[in-house]
């Protein structure tokens, strides 16, 4: 590896971390977080910005970081995003309005979301997520249209493609040509939520629990490959893409049947590494034939 070379940076969120708990039933800390955060491998750790003791502790383990948060309203805009960039300028990420959100206003808010990022100088995302103004692929891509027109390009945006595979209902044979109708929009993000998914689960296993793939997750590999490689084929912003091996835990996503969230957070982190390096040299070996 070069220092040109893509970068890859995976990023936690404390969501994953939030059922694990000691003996007592006492949730870790943020300390007790982070730390098996970087022992883990991970570079980078996502909360709300305000969190206490943060931006310290990031420094203590040596972590970066990308905020997240949601609004609804154009005066949101200024203090959140400023909020994060006092902890650090990684990729923010927005879960924008509501589900009922009419087009035209989702995109005015866009349009005033992205201005005041540009402002403040930090790389803001409208995530497509379900419950907002993105919530379906149609409603996302007509916003992306409309500040298109008026700005002439297309905005940011982190695609979490489990939201629209289990409202289209697709398999594994169609995941790639259906979920990708724009890869020029996916090409232009530097954050990119990855949460195992298939047609009918917004998240299913890692594993089996025993060590080994489960057989939806083998399913979907071919997918985040594919992912990869739209990525790296496009101007790659930064050179650098911040992927998220986002795990729900067994209150939120995952299912009580599930293996533990975290553990499996560290399997998929491991396993976007190799399809990462995989995705490198292929792109490598077109380019130099």
């Amino acid at each position: 590896m070069t220092a040109t070379d893509p970068k890859l940076c995976l990023i936690i969120n404390s969501w994953t971390l939030s059922d694990q708990t000691h003996e007592d039933g006492t949730e870790w800390s943020l300390d007790e977080q982070l730390g098996a955060v970087k022992e883990a491998g991970f570079e980078a750790y996502s909360c709300p910005a305000d969190t206490p003791d943060l931006k310290p502790t990031l420094q203590k383990y040596g972590l970066r970081f990308g905020g997240a948060f949601d609004a609804q309203k154009e005066e949101q805009f200024e203090p959140l995003i400023r909020e994060s960039l006092e902890i650090d300028d990684g990729p923010i990420n927005c879960q924008l309005g509501d589900h009922d959100t009419p087009v035209e206003e989702a995109v005015d808010l866009t349009l005033a979301l992205m201005a005041e990022a540009e402002r403040q100088g930090a790389e803001v995302h409208l995530e497509l997520h379900r419950d907002t103004c993105t919530e379906t692929p149609e409603k996302t891509y007509a916003i992306a249209e409309g500040f298109r027109r008026a700005k002439g390009c297309y905005p940011r945006i982190n695609f979490d493609f489990s939201h629209p595979a289990c409202l289209k209902h697709l398999d594994a044979g169609n995941y790639i040509e259906r979920l990708f109708e724009n890869v020029e929009i996916f090409q232009m993000s530097t954050l990119w939520h990855m949460r195992p998914f298939n047609g009918h689960h917004a998240q299913v296993p890692v594993t089996d629990g025993k060590g080994n793939f489960s057989p939806e997750y083998e399913e979907m590999r071919p997918f985040i490959l594919r992912s990869f490689l739209h990525w790296l084929s496009g101007p790659r912003p930064n050179n650098e893409l911040w992927v998220m091996p986002e795990l729900g835990p067994k209150f939120g996503y995952a299912l009580s049947c599930f293996p533990d969230s975290w553990q499996d957070a560290i399997v998929l982190g491991n396993d976007i590494k190799k399809l990462w390096r995989e995705a490198l040299e292929s792109i490598g070996n077109s380019s130099g034939s």
